[in-house]
């Protein structure tokens, strides 16, 4: 169905609960302030295939923006709240922006996109203006609450998280489509059973691909999104009771902190409505993920896939049990694992991992460079998001590492994230980060830095237990040859760490 439909079908029934506020928005609201968005982009001159810019926090007005985009044939960029003037102005005019859109909260920073992004010829900030920008709420209050004469599909234009360089913008070719028709959507709806009837807990930014995608989807489906403003493992839990949430995503960041709570906290909350957890974005370590489907029986389902919509796959709980680490099978595009050369490698071999599809899904925007890198050498319609892994007897896939964090030592390949997480799991560990760090002998050694969890001392003692427990299940090369203590590691709200930064701090120390 159809944003526009479940507005005919149930005005009153909320679409979006914002979890910080209580405020409801309902899909009667979200039809008509999404349509009005849609007509003033188009009186402020937006055409098909132009790009909307949005900077903001989890607000209410979010997913109205979205839609507006979706059903309007415009390109949607969602920008990292959490970016730089700087960082986000070369997003929104490496997109090719022409409007942009903010908040009162982002105010602060968003005063200085008139200056950095000329380009862009519409202005507009929800929550009360700032100087040169128009109110959004009278801005979009002339216009009418119905559709365009002429809707089409729009697209999500996202930028990849740059955790190992600079965003890219992936952009795929807009369809000939009316909005409603959308088989990917259809899809992810059949995977995990959204209907009407779904309760949908959102705890993650909006700016990143999933809990928007999903978001969407859950729309489309007619069932209600809550949106949390921020993660918070007691509040995630007493959200699901309060709202009786029936599906939500996570990323492993949120499972390691929900499992870190008192027993007492853990176990007051009825958990009871939840059928689907769904989680990806970044690797789970085996003992977490078999502790949250211990504590929440198999309703725990795992995806991996990019921002780049090239492939996917997917497995349930059971799926997992039988194949422990698993990330499962293709269930978008068929799988191939390389080595460097492009030559494919046979099942239980370790090498770049391609998705093959009938054409090539994407293109990173204004950089054929990078897309060109995407690409197998001698096959155009494979491609690949630079993760390493291999594939089982039974095709399920199962991720090592990705290729740019690969430790080389003496001649041997380690994968940091064997290591990190064996080092999880120990009780006195928050968070961990493992990457490879020159060494005059062996090319590179084995480093870690550990965020000690609340009430640890960091210190030789600390070190020492740690060591041990890594020592109890690795290797002896794979140990971390140093080692050290940080307040807190530099991880994206999408859970996914930000080693490059952590590792170019470490380099940048060597090289003074």
């Amino acid at each position: 169905m159809y944003l526009g439909d479940h507005a005919r079908a149930r005005p009153d029934h909320p679409a979006l609960i914002d979890a910080g506020s209580g405020a409801v928005l309902t899909y009667g609201e979200l039809d008509a302030r999404s349509n009005q968005l849609a007509h003033l982009l188009r009186a402020r001159g937006l055409k098909r295939g132009d790009t909307v810019a949005l900077y903001m926090e989890n607000n209410p007005r979010y997913l109205e923006i979205v839609w507006a985009a979706l059903r309007s044939g415009l390109y949607l960029t969602a920008v990292n709240r959490y970016l730089t003037a700087e960082e986000a102005a070369y997003i929104i005019n490496d997109s090719d922006a022409a409007a942009v859109i903010s908040s009162h909260a982002k105010s602060e920073v968003a005063a200085e996109f008139r200056a950095r992004c000329p380009a862009c010829r519409l202005y507009l900030m929800t929550d009360g203006a700032t100087r040169g920008w128009d109110a959004y709420e009278s801005a979009i209050a002339a216009s009418p609450p119905t559709p365009l004469t002429d809707e089409s599909a729009g697209e999500l234009m996202l930028y990849s998280s740059g955790t190992t360089g600079r965003p890219k913008g992936v952009r795929r070719a807009l369809r000939d489509a009316h909005p409603g028709d959308d088989t990917v959507f259809t899809t992810i709806i059949s995977g995990y059973d959204f209907g009407a009837d779904t309760v949908y807990l959102s705890p993650a930014p909006m700016y990143h691909a999933a809990p928007l995608a999903f978001s969407t989807v859950v729309q489309r489906a007619g069932g209600t999104v809550v949106m949390m403003p921020r993660f918070d493992a007691a509040e995630c839990l007493a959200l699901i009771e309060r709202y009786r949430v029936t599906h939500a995503q996570f990323v492993p960041t949120m499972f390691v902190r929900m499992l870190k709570l008192p027993e007492e906290e853990r176990r007051r909350h009825d958990l009871s409505s939840l059928r689907i957890a769904i989680h990806a974005a970044a690797p789970c370590p085996a003992e977490v993920k078999r502790a949250m489907i211990d504590w929440w029986g198999p309703i725990i389902h795992e995806y991996y896939g990019g921002t780049e919509g090239n492939g996917r796959t997917a497995l349930t709980a059971e799926e997992w049990l039988a194949h422990p680490g698993s990330v499962g099978r293709a269930v978008l595009g068929t799988l191939h694992i390389c080595d460097e050369a492009g030559a494919e490698l046979p099942a239980g071999e370790s090498g770049l991992v391609y998705f093959e599809r009938e054409a090539m899904p994407f293109a990173y925007h204004k950089d054929e460079a990078r897309t060109r890198a995407a690409q197998h050498p001698r096959h155009p319609n494979w491609s690949t998001l630079g993760d390493v892994g291999y594939v089982d007897a039974e095709g399920y896939l199962y991720l090592t590492d990705r290729k740019a964090f690969m430790i080389i030592s003496g001649g041997v390949n380690i994968y940091p994230r064997e290591i990190e997480d064996v080092l999880i799991t120990h009780p006195l560990v928050q968070d961990v980060a493992v990457f490879g760090l020159p060494d005059p002998e062996m090319g590179e050694r084995v480093h870690a830095v550990i965020e000690p969890a609340p009430g640890a001392v960091p210190g030789p003692e600390l070190a020492g237990s740690l060591l041990d427990h890594a020592a109890r299940h690795l290797a002896r090369f794979k140990l971390p040859k140093t080692l050290d203590f940080t307040e807190a590691l530099p991880r994206l709200p999408t859970g996914k760490l930000y080693k490059k930064a952590l590792r170019d701090e470490y380099l940048a120390r060597l090289g003074g």
